[in-house]
């Protein structure tokens, strides 16, 4: 029973960080990496719309 309790309390602790990390609005990893892919995106077509 113990196991399982503390199975369940990690699973929970890992659930929290993950939502406070990755998926934090505005300041989380995800939102970082589609506004730098977006900046890329941007730089790479300026490079072939120049030539």
């Amino acid at each position: 029973m113990r196991n399982i309790l503390m199975t369940v309390m990690m699973l929970i602790v890992v659930a929290l960080l993950f939502t406070s990390i990755i998926n934090n609005g505005d300041t989380g990893m995800r939102n970082n990496i589609k506004v730098k892919g977006d900046t890329a995106n941007t730089n790479i077509n300026a490079l072939n719309a120049g030539s």
